[in-house]
């Protein structure tokens, strides 16, 4: 990338991160004239964050919701290096990467997310998360050799340790995880493992919250309680996974469960980054901006997603939600103002449009809440919907037919052919 390095007179911008908020800002700026785009990212392909789950529980095979950076940039203008990030020298205007340095004009910040222990490291340890892909065939690969496991024990005890799974946090992406265990051990399990036909076990969720799902609508509570109800899901509300050592996981209300498997989905934290100082950083070190998403305390340095944080929305005092939404709108709305700013016009302050929130539970339990919960959708049009804009948000044709094929195989049969165990030493967090 470097030996470009004065070949033309545009202005350098370095993107770190090539999420939603990343590739939807690059995108605004393919094959531009004013400035010289280089997207920087750990992984060589984006992937499409709702659906890990979906890869995790076997019911979509990787491929179908990531695509390579290199394929998406050809012939657009965009370089790409795929490198991590070691620290930045904002004097300099300068970063430090895994392979090497870059220089910038304008840097922006669309990094996302990890997942946030809260300080517990034998969770960390123990427990499966699901940030990535690599998270997701983690996830896949544990679940199976579990059921392996449990099919050949022949001690009631353990089988039952082994098939019991407790799901931490009741947000979109421990409802829709708690929701495919459910469908796979009541349509699945029996017809793969017949050996486990009528043995013990039990999948719980967890959640400090009072419901599932709290940023959505009181229907949407019910429904979802009611669904994962039917499903055989244990529910444990105002409640928190407080620990798990030897296969006992304990609750903030004192009781404990002996399990084989726990997935923590119970909050994220923002990554954070050398030389951008604590004075910048606010809830969840989120990079404090102002309106234009430019970060506290300097000129050049910019961040979107979920790793900014804006009080200045009068509907968000506290941010905005770290969602897809918030940060494929951010991503446009701060590209399109490097547009403004390349031919002198004034830049344009963020405004989020809500287009509500949509969870599915199993293969066809979908609800929608939309237009800040004026509209809920549940049942087949609740489905459709879900259907519809996941497809649509894909990133490529290649990832939306395969998806609809997977999904329309799963809808029909019950059923996937995806439960293999692949393996893999390389784990992400």
């Amino acid at each position: 990338m470097e030996n470009l390095k004065g070949s033309d007179n545009r202005k350098k911008i370095i993107v770190i991160g090539g999420g939603f908020a990343g590739l939807n800002f690059v995108r605004q700026l393919f094959n531009n004239r004013d400035y010289q785009v280089t997207l920087v990212d750990k992984n060589n392909y984006n992937y499409f964050t709702p659906l890990l789950y979906q890869v995790g529980t076997s019911f979509l095979d990787p491929s179908s919701i990531s695509y390579p950076f290199r394929k998406l940039f050809r012939k657009k203008g965009i370089q790409f290096r795929m490198a991590e990030l070691l620290r930045i020298d904002t004097e300099n205007n300068t970063i430090q990467l895994s392979d090497g340095d870059l220089s910038y004009d304008q840097l922006v910040f669309a990094a996302g997310t990890k997942t946030n222990f809260f300080g517990n490291e034998r969770i960390r340890e123990k427990a499966i998360s699901l940030k990535g892909i690599d998270d997701a065939i983690y996830m896949r690969n544990e679940l199976m050799k579990t059921m392996e496991k449990a099919a050949i024990t022949g001690d009631p005890a353990e089988r039952r340790k082994l098939l019991t799974m407790v799901v931490a946090g009741g947000g979109p992406t421990g409802v829709e995880v708690v929701g495919m265990l459910a469908e796979m051990r009541k349509y699945i399990m029996a017809k793969d493992y017949p050996e486990l036909k009528g043995a013990e076990g039990a999948i719980h969720i967890a959640d400090g919250s009072p419901v599932l799902l709290a940023p959505m609508s009181d229907k949407t509570h019910q429904e979802t309680f009611r669904i994962l109800t039917k499903l055989g899901v244990d529910i444990k509300l105002n409640t928190r996974v407080t620990s798990y050592e030897d296969n006992i996981i304990k609750f903030s209300d004192g009781a404990s469960i002996e399990a084989a498997t726990l997935i923590w989905a119970a909050g994220v934290t923002a990554h954070t980054f050398e030389g951008i100082p604590a004075s910048c950083l606010g809830a969840g070190n989120r990079m404090i901006t102002d309106v234009y998403n430019k970060v506290k305390g300097f000129d050049n340095v910019w961040a979107i997603g979920d790793i900014s944080i804006q009080d200045t929305d009068p509907a968000y005092p506290k941010g905005h939600p770290q969602l897809a939404q918030p940060a494929i709108q951010q991503g446009k709305t701060l590209a399109k103002n490097f547009l403004s700013m390349a031919k002198g016009k004034p830049m344009k302050p963020f405004k989020y449009f809500d287009r509500g929130d949509m969870a599915i539970i199993g293969r066809n339990k979908a609800m929608a809440d939309l237009f800040k919960h004026k509209l809920h959708l549940s049942g087949f049009l609740g489905l459709l919907g879900w259907l519809f804009i996941h497809l649509i948000s894909l990133v490529n044709y290649n990832n939306k037919i395969k998806t609809l094929y997977s999904w329309l195989v799963a809808y029909l049969t019950r059923d996937q052919a995806l439960r293999m165990i692949f393996r893999s030493g390389n784990r992400g967090t």
